[in-house]
């Protein structure tokens, strides 16, 4: 068998599910119970310094 037909066989077949498994693991690690906070965290950042500016590096003493 030639490396190429072997290589596109094996994309077909095995990678396609080993993708398929990779992405639905993702899915599940996403909408997990105790990744609420983090997701509601990390969406504030935006709005965490809304009455003023965040204090500069150069500011700080």
């Amino acid at each position: 068998m030639e490396t190429y037909s072997f290589l596109r066989e094996f994309a077909d077949s095995w990678m396609l599910l080993v993708l398929f498994c990779f992405f639905v693991a993702v899915i599940l690690w996403v909408i997990r119970p105790g990744s609420n906070t983090t997701h509601r965290d990390t969406a504030g950042i935006p709005f965490r310094n809304e009455d003023k500016p965040a204090a500069s590096k150069e500011a700080r003493p």
